[in-house]
């Protein structure tokens, strides 16, 4: 015989109740049922558990000790319940995303800071990296989502549009273009670029050079093996200008300012596989399609511009 849970709560019952009979009642199973499985649990033991006598019951010693630690496994699983529960319900566990814009503003700041306060219990965690890795890891389970200014997936994995924003020039504050409202592409034709090795520099390269290059003229765009905000303290010494999205402009650099490029708009995706079936990861996805209807058409998006991709 194996010990079921249903021995370990008749016997605990018994035992608290003082009584055979009132164990029954307040667990609405048959006295001889009850009677039955406390046999067969000391049957399985080796140890008698009760002495029964016209008063009712009461825990001999082995039934002490034993009761002692059953109370505990019941208690654990009970706990375990509870726990799955919630993973199962999106209300605990974690969502594991893939980042190329930043969280400082926009879209995905107010995103996140919604999701936290409709399940703070659930813990995101990001990634940066290479939206080609990306896309491996969602295919492998090891990311539930990755939000990419590109729709280029594999047919295994689902896409939504979400947001657009705007692309900006970084220059010095005393660089002639800052007393601009609005930067032209021809006004960039002449002036040097800096762009991280790490993503996304190597797509804003490439986007560099497909809308400022022309016959018999390529762009000056140097690759600099720094992250942002250190390449954003070459762009404030002077040393190149570069491209960023609106997420980036909500951070505070000393020296650098910031203009929007006429026309210029970013899509960005989601990108998920459809076996992926984590709870908290679908209550995520569900609140951004939500969020991204209230946006779209509207800011950042501009209606009846075109917007680009980047080429990742």
């Amino acid at each position: 015989m194996s010990i079921e849970l249903r021995h370990l709560r008749y016997l605990i019952a018994a035992a608290d109740l003082g009584s055979i009979r009132r164990a029954a009642a307040a667990l609405g199973v048959r006295e001889s049922a009850i009677s039955r499985r406390i046999r067969d649990l000391e049957d399985e033991t080796g140890a008698a558990m009760l002495i029964r006598h016209s008063g009712g019951v009461h825990l001999t010693f082995a039934g002490e000790r034993f009761v002692r630690r059953a109370r505990r496994a019941i208690e654990q699983i009970e706990y375990a319940q509870k726990e799955v529960g919630t993973i199962g319900r999106g209300e605990d566990g974690a969502v594991r995303i893939g980042l190329f814009s930043s969280i400082a503003s926009g879209f995905l700041a107010r995103l996140f800071h919604a999701y936290d306060n409709e399940h703070a219990a659930v813990h995101l965690e990001f990634v940066e990296g290479e939206p080609s890795d990306y896309i491996a890891s969602i295919r492998q389970h090891r990311l539930d989502i990755a939000f990419l200014p590109s729709s280029h997936a594999p047919k295994d994995c689902e896409v939504a549009h979400l947001w657009n924003e705007r692309i900006h020039v970084a220059m010095p504050e005393n660089d002639d273009l800052a007393d601009n409202e609005e930067i032209r592409w021809s006004d960039l034709s002449d002036r040097h670029f800096v762009v991280s090795e790490a993503s996304p520099g190597p797509a804003i390269h490439d986007y560099i050079v497909k809308h400022v290059a022309e016959p018999g003229h390529t762009p000056s765009i140097q690759r600099q093996a720094v992250y942002r905000d250190t390449l954003m303290q070459v762009v404030a010494s002077g040393r190149g200008l570069t491209l960023v999205c609106d997420g980036i402009i909500a951070a505070q650099f000393s020296g650098v300012s910031f203009r929007p490029i006429a026309g210029a708009i970013l899509p960005f995706y989601a990108i998920w596989s459809p076996s992926n079936d984590n709870p908290a990861f679908r209550k995520l996805l569900s609140l951004a399609k939500v969020m991204s209807q209230t946006m779209l058409p509207g800011l950042p998006f501009i209606s009846g511009l075109p917007t680009y991709e980047l080429p990742i």
